[in-house]
């Protein structure tokens, strides 16, 4: 799901066979964004939420992101914090985990206008090689 590297620098190889095309936005009032837009929040103090499950995120994440895996989103809302814009990503334009947690969270009652989706989520980062790290525990 997410590019793996080759043994050439800076190539990466990409499946394209897995996972459904996800729609630009995964709820009504939901912003999606693009790389530059990311790094701008998150330097603003946005907080970046990787949405996938726990295993994928500690193999590798974007830097500052914390783990609230798709499935235990409603149960750790309170890790999302009371005010702060929250931005999440999964692996990828394929990808629906960060897509149904967003959805669960509007439906549970989260301001839309509170969430942003990375769309590229892991897939589009690796693939224009910018840095990642390996996940924290939680």
């Amino acid at each position: 799901m997410v590019p793996v590297p080759l043994d050439e620098p800076d190539m990466v190889a990409v499946d394209t066979t897995w996972g459904e095309l996800q729609p630009m936005s995964p709820a009504p009032g939901v912003e999606t964004i693009g790389e530059l837009e990311l790094m701008d929040l998150v330097a603003d103090g946005a907080l970046l939420v990787d949405g996938r499950t726990e295993q994928f995120y500690a193999d590798s994440t974007l830097p500052g992101a914390i783990n609230v895996p798709f499935n235990r989103t409603i149960e750790r809302r309170g890790d999302l914090g009371d005010d702060a814009l929250v931005i999440l990503f999964c692996n990828g334009p394929q990808c629906p985990q960060s897509p149904t947690a967003i959805r669960n969270l509007v439906d549970d009652g989260f301001p839309a206008d509170r969430i942003r989706y990375y769309r590229g989520g892991m897939h589009d980062w690796t693939t224009m090689a910018l840095p990642v790290v390996p996940g924290r525990p939680t």
